[in-house]
């Protein structure tokens, strides 16, 4: 069965400030909070929301998890508002039909495959010498999409894989007195991109320094598919989903009763 949890945590306690200036070291303090380890089970999750007096992460796992530690050692334990919310995911999954609309966002990692990188990293550096040295092709090198363009082309040519669409968003009426004919005004599809991050950090003090492009989606959404909508909500859209990418979260519209 699974779970949606949101957990606050306290920025300005020291052990909060170590979690979340590294998504390695996040992703480890998550894990601890399930009970069956190692971890095989598919765990995804997002920084919500991170400002000076509250940070917000929402975790998707399969089983049922136990965040104390985290509330203990980075949130506010016993205040008001500092526990943990833990939801069953069922009624949500069990509710996507095709042709239902949902509110949505998505923080992803868009990345894009090529042969040879313009400007190798340190790493893609010695994989094309290691090719060249032993005489073997190198499979593609992903790349970071860089522009808003680029990051939401890379959605828009997804969403039927993962069992949607977006559908186009219309555009407000015309002021009194001007005339658009009988064209439909459109504002283009429903999704804005509404933040761009670039995370660097590292595994080890030691080791090579890792290097995310992320972008933030929220818009509206049409199922087409619920099945392949149902398994990209439990196991996430694109890469690097163990640093908090790829989770899907939907919502009712304002226009439907809520549901679950």
């Amino acid at each position: 069965m699974p779970y949606l949890s949101k957990i606050a945590l306290n920025p300005r306690r020291r052990a909060a400030v170590a979690l979340l200036s590294s998504p390695h070291r996040l992703h480890a303090a998550i894990l601890s909070g399930l009970a069956v380890q190692p971890v095989t089970e598919r765990v995804l999750w997002r920084l919500d929301s991170n400002t000076p007096h509250r940070a917000e992460i929402l975790v998707l796992t399969n089983s049922r998890p136990s965040w104390a530690h985290l509330v203990d050692d980075a949130g506010w334990p016993g205040a008001d508002g500092g526990a943990p919310l833990i939801a069953d995911y069922t009624p949500l999954l069990d509710h996507l039909t095709r042709g239902r609309e949902f509110g949505f966002r998505l923080t992803a990692n868009p990345v894009q495959s090529i042969p040879r990188p313009d400007r190798p990293s340190e790493q893609q550096a010695a994989r094309l010498k290691e090719g060249a040295d032993n005489g073997s092709r190198p499979r593609g090198f992903r790349v970071a999409h860089r522009t808003a363009h680029q990051q939401l082309q890379w959605l828009l040519k997804r969403c039927e894989r993962h069992g949607f669409t977006i559908p186009e968003a219309t555009a407000a009426h015309p002021a009194p007195g001007l005339h658009t004919g009988h064209q439909n005004l459109s504002a283009g599809p429903a999704v804005t991109i509404t933040s761009r991050d670039t995370l660097r950090f590292r595994k080890r003090a030691d080791g090579p320094r890792i290097t995310l492009s992320t972008a933030t989606f929220e818009g509206r959404l049409r199922v087409t598919d619920p099945d392949a909508l149902r398994a990209s909500l439990l196991d996430g859209i694109g890469s690097a989903k163990g640093y908090g990418q790829g989770l899907l979260t939907l919502a009712p519209l304002r226009t439907e009763a809520t549901h679950g």
